[in-house]
């Protein structure tokens, strides 16, 4: 059934309801321990909106890639996925655990997210792989920006960081590997 522009829906951005980004609780019950600052739950909030889009970006590349080495690349993928879809609960439930609210609603994704956006249509394995390598690193570049702030206030948090670039890195360099050549000898 076809719509004139009058009558057509308009794709465009809706601010989230409430604002968006990371909150505090207030303190309820026989709630005690350590309790996060604004900026402590800032930064997790930065490295959970950048791993739920890299999960959604993954699973968009998953898939819509096409040529060669497409089941590699295709089951490479999942590895991607799963990993930034375990992250960012990771993150989400320390956040909860230290009285901060995350935020992984899609409009709060789409407005704060570092990654950039991923090509709509199919997209060349070969293109894919260093477009998946790109958003790896810019995850991976802001848990890294983050780091040292939440070392400063929360050690935990930063072992949960550590376990997180050790990962995204791993991952960056096996499916960047898939385009690189090696040196001559």
């Amino acid at each position: 059934m076809a719509t004139d522009s009058k009558t057509a829906p308009r794709n465009r951005r809706r601010p989230a309801k409430g604002g968006s980004g990371a909150g505090l609780t207030a303190t309820e019950n026989a709630e005690s321990g350590f309790t996060a600052s604004a900026k402590l739950s800032e930064n997790l909030q930065r490295v959970l909106v950048d791993l739920i889009e890299l999960s959604i970006q993954g699973k968009q590349a998953h898939w819509n890639v096409v040529g060669k080495n497409f089941r590699d690349t295709h089951l490479q993928l999942d590895e991607v996925i799963e990993a930034a879809r375990e992250f960012s609960d990771t993150v989400a439930e320390r956040m909860r655990a230290l009285h901060a609210l995350p935020d992984g609603r899609s409009d709060t994704i789409a407005e704060t997210t570092t990654l950039p956006e991923f090509p709509q249509g199919e997209v060349d394995t070969s293109e894919v792989v260093d477009l998946v390598t790109e958003r790896l690193e810019s995850a991976t570049s802001t848990v890294r920006e983050v780091h040292d702030d939440v070392d400063d206030e929360d050690p935990t948090s930063a072992d949960i960081l550590h376990s997180i670039l050790e990962r995204l890195e791993q991952l960056a360099w096996m499916v960047s590997a898939e385009n690189r050549t090696p040196r001559k000898r």
